[in-house]
């Protein structure tokens, strides 16, 4: 059966480009590879520019009793644990901007999403079902799946991630580049790490060669504990990749006690290299196009990525409602969000 538009990816881009289409009246079904859509990731920052697309999506009591408002953001230095305070984020952020800066479990708002979605659609979303090639004639775009099975829509957004398959598909490998950082991650329970560092900010501690960054998730429950490290004997581009708190207590050597008691006190840690890619010259051709880490994945010192991501979802949503399920949609989707998002890319 044609649709008036395909997802391929279920993740929190995916999901909220679908969300933003139904609220505009547009059919969508929404392709996900995985057997089963389960809790992944640790935390993620969303800024005012992505609560402000979450409000208008209908989601405000749902992310205010799942995430966390957080004061402000600081620094702290590696050794001593001198902290400055760097910016607030509580009401000034809603004052300037008209919408809070909230942190989140990945999985709390990945469920926010796909409840909302399985409310007005319950079954739009289609589990098990990897895209393995997509072709296109004049008016359609056929996907094909490792089963065996295809499905058409007028128009197919691939906003399958880092490795997308709809990307390699259209344009081709990319050349991704190993920045020789090391990136760890692990949740903690809030309760078992020192006093003096339960307070509701974000904290980035800066040291040589590396930082750490710790804010509240779950309703303030659990600590997301992210540390980055400079190393270049390790390169696997993954976040399903355990590693040893050993190896975590190892790559900060002599950094602040609290640091090793957060480590200590939280579950196994997971490991990944990043990966820079150069931003994509182009994004659509003619009834494909990308979204998210797709099409523009970035490092995550700026805490946009999957912001970037539910900015793409309302505008796609609102280029199709406006100009049809077409390719002048996604060529005017392409030509709104391009020169944003390498922006973030770049910094």
């Amino acid at each position: 059966m044609s649709k008036n538009a395909a997802i391929v990816g279920a993740g929190i881009g995916g999901l909220t480009a679908a969300l933003a289409l139904i609220r505009q009246g547009i059919d969508v079904e929404v392709y996900e590879q995985a057997p089963e859509l389960k809790e992944l990731g640790a935390g993620v920052q969303i800024s005012s520019n992505g609560t402000r697309v979450l409000y208008a999506l209908g989601l405000g009591d749902a992310i205010e009793r799942l995430g966390v408002v957080v004061a402000g953001k600081e620094i702290r230095l590696w050794s001593t644990g001198q902290t400055w305070k760097l910016f607030d984020l509580g009401a000034e952020s809603v004052e300037r901007y008209g919408a809070p800066y909230m942190m989140f479990h990945r999985g709390d708002l990945h469920a926010v999403l796909l409840d909302a979605i399985r409310r007005e659609r319950p079954n739009a979303v289609h589990l098990n079902r990897k895209c393995v090639g997509i072709e296109q004639t004049g008016d359609a775009v056929t996907m094909k799946f490792e089963d065996g099975a295809t499905a058409d829509a007028p128009v197919v957004i691939g906003a399958d991630g880092v490795q997308s398959r709809v990307r390699f598909a259209v344009f081709g490998a990319d050349r991704p580049e190993f920045t020789g950082i090391v990136c760890w991650r692990v949740l903690v329970p809030r309760e078992r790490v020192p006093e003096n560092i339960r307070m509701r900010v974000g904290t980035n501690w800066v040291g040589p060669g590396g930082h750490v960054v710790h804010y509240p998730v779950r309703g303030g429950t659990l600590l997301n504990l992210v540390g980055l490290m400079e190393r270049d004997d390790w390169r696997v581009e993954s976040w399903t990749v355990q590693g040893s708190k050993d190896e975590f207590h190892n790559d900060f050597k002599n950094w602040h006690s609290d640091i090793h008691a957060m480590i200590d006190a939280g579950d196994t840690p997971y490991k990944w290299a990043l990966f820079a890619r150069p931003p994509m010259p182009a994004w659509t051709k003619a009834r494909i196009a990308l979204l998210g880490d797709a099409c523009h994945s970035m490092l995550p010192m700026m805490a946009q990525g999957a912001v970037m991501a539910i900015e793409d979802g309302m505008v796609l949503a609102r280029c199709l409602k406006k100009y049809g399920a077409s390719s002048e949609a996604l060529t005017r989707y392409e030509a709104v969000r391009r020169e944003r998002a390498n922006r973030c890319v770049a910094a």
